[in-house]
């Protein structure tokens, strides 16, 4: 009985042995466990505000956001110097929600077929005028800002300063292109690069009248609404607007008229005849 419990024993230490031995190699052919990586990412251009149809890209309304490679959306582009540039001016066709990509297709770009036509607002016109680096805002007008054409001119042509006057000729126009190739380049901006030398505005037929008359009659220069309070839409009408002459603003030129000299009366009795001399 004692010599069947022995072998009993041996048989058990043998299976257990085995067991081990077969857990062993069975770790030992496991592949390690590798690193998780984590997924590659690029970043895209995207709309840093919700924009409707229509709009012209502002660069304060170009962002960035980071998306995975396998789900960048056909179109996007990729965020670099070169695409926002190219992106500033151009019109977006349907309306973008906050966040959303800008696509390459979605949107006309500056010098393409048909993009004056496509941004003019129904029987709007295009006009363009010459502005320099002071009456242009030193180039930091950009298409999509709302505009006051403001007019100096000497009246008559003469020499005196008191003849000066200025006055608004258009009011709450919109801009839609700066710049020689209708969008001025903004990879120039604050790098001292050359400004927009003209800038072309969106205009009824009739303010298009009295922008191209006011370009004969002095200098043009540009005041932008606030981005926060310019109405948007269709510009409204001129309303009257009186002039600010050169006195009004000095007060050493106020005075329009000559002072008159006085005039003195002096009798004069001579051989018995009185006579009048004005001095």
């Amino acid at each position: 009985m004692v010599f069947r419990l022995g072998i009993f024993g041996v048989l058990i230490a043998a299976l257990i042995a085995v067991m081990v031995f077969a857990y062993s190699l069975l770790n030992q052919s496991k592949p390690a466990p590798q690193a998780v990586q984590a997924p590659q990412t690029e970043q895209v251009l995207v709309a840093a505000q919700a924009l409707p149809a229509g709009s012209l890209l502002q660069p304060s309304q170009i962002a960035a956001a980071t998306v995975a490679v396998n789900g960048v959306p056909p179109g996007a582009l990729a965020d670099t110097p070169q695409n926002r540039s190219g992106l500033t001016g151009s019109m977006v066709r349907a309306a973008l929600a906050q966040g959303a990509p800008i696509l390459n297709d979605e949107v006309i770009h500056p010098g393409d077929h048909g993009f004056l036509a496509a941004v003019l607002a129904p029987g709007m016109r295009a006009v363009t005028v010459a502005v320099d680096t002071v009456t242009g805002a030193n180039g930091l007008i950009w298409p999509g800002d709302n505009v006051d054409v403001l007019l100096t001119q000497s009246i008559g042509g003469a020499p005196d300063a008191k003849s000066i006057a200025a006055e608004v000729v258009l009011s709450n126009v919109r801009v839609i292109a700066s710049g020689s190739q209708v969008v001025k380049d903004a990879s120039t901006a604050g790098t001292g690069g050359p400004p927009a030398l003209t800038v072309t505005l969106e205009v009824t037929p009739e303010q298009a009248s009295r922008c191209l008359v006011a370009t004969s009659l002095g200098k043009l220069s540009l005041i932008v609404h606030s981005a926060e309070t310019a109405p948007s839409g269709t510009p409204q009408a001129l309303p009257p607007q009186q002039p600010v002459w050169a006195g009004d603003v000095s007060p050493a030129l106020a005075d329009t008229q000559p002072q008159m000299p006085t005039v003195s009366t002096v009798t004069v009795i001579s051989s018995g005849a009185t006579g009048e001399f004005k001095f």
